[in-house]
């Protein structure tokens, strides 16, 4: 009996899902489930403004006052749906290749964490197909992108790491394309109606804020995040892991709880020998500081 590899098997379960094959697809959702589940928490909690003071919220981790009497809130659950739909759809599943040994949910997992998944959840929940100006789109074939990111309010760092471009490349673009902007009085087309943003929080938790405390550094390799120039080849250094970590933790300001649950649901473990569920969140908060110091040393040598 021939025995098959993880990714035949990963590359098998694609394409029976993609051919519709009804095992599969269930396999696959509940492959992708802790992907989703944690990111329409995090899109949804971004962009809640009023909603959660009208309507309960049907997140797994529900907001706002959640009164029975109040009407169940349509975004959650139309939300997931949009993102199963998108990361599970045929076309996705059929350019699934398991390049360099990733895994089914390794491939759906950077998709869901990437700048176009992104946009592409925005243009539905909000309806905002904006046309990009033909004098931006001939700037180059990354304007249009960069145009988004912009818009979104999106560090240049963080966009050129998206883009796998160099800061230099998409400094030069964002710049013509504010000029050419400005040039024909439309700058208020990156200056999108502002939603409140319901993820910043101050961490409770004293096992976190005693290790913060011994972290003199943090502020400083922070401040550089946006400004230092080699970001993206320091950043490219850290492992997939390490980066959520950081989004999660240090740019999108998480819970250090809520991000330490979605580690657990999607079953990755941050230190060998301990798994997922007995991870705690100090070891999650070593984690953090022993990244951060992994990204100061990069930077330094560059």
């Amino acid at each position: 009996m021939i025995e098959t590899t993880a990714q035949e098997d990963h590359l098998q379960l694609a394409q029976s899902a993609a051919q519709g094959e009804k095992t599969a697809r269930k396999q696959v959702n509940q492959l992708v489930h802790p992907v989703i589940d944690y990111q329409t928490a995090i899109f949804c909690k971004r962009f809640c403004d009023h909603n959660r003071y009208i309507y309960r919220c049907t997140l797994s981790s529900p907001i706002g006052s959640n009164r029975k009497e109040n009407q169940l809130c349509e975004w959650g659950n139309a939300s997931y749906g949009w993102m199963l739909d998108d990361l599970t759809k045929t076309q996705r599943l059929q350019k699934y290749q398991a390049r360099n040994g990733a895994s089914l949910f390794d491939y759906l997992y950077w998709i869901a964490n990437s700048l176009p998944f992104y946009e592409r959840w925005k243009d539905w929940r909000f309806g905002r197909k904006i046309n990009v100006p033909t004098y931006v789109q001939s700037i180059g074939p990354l304007a249009k992108r960069v145009f988004y990111a912009l818009r979104s309010g999106l560090d240049l760092p963080i966009i050129a790491q998206q883009l796998s471009a160099s800061l230099e490349q998409i400094e030069n673009i964002s710049s013509t394309i504010i000029a050419s902007l400005t040039q024909h009085n439309r700058l208020y087309l990156l200056d999108p109606p502002k939603h409140e943003s319901l993820t910043a929080s101050t961490d409770k938790d004293v096992i976190g804020a005693a290790e913060q405390i011994d972290l003199p550094y943090q502020d400083d390799t922070i401040d550089r995040l946006d400004e230092n120039t080699h970001l993206n080849q320091a950043w490219i250094k850290l492992d997939t892991v390490e980066q959520f970590v950081l989004e999660a933790l240090v740019i999108n300001e998480q819970e250090a709880q809520s991000v330490l649950n979605a580690l657990k649901k999607m079953d990755i473990s941050l230190k060998k020998g301990v798994t997922a569920n007995q991870t705690t969140v100090q070891q999650l908060y070593y984690f953090k500081r022993k990244t951060l110091n992994k990204l100061a040393e990069v930077l330094n040598e560059n």
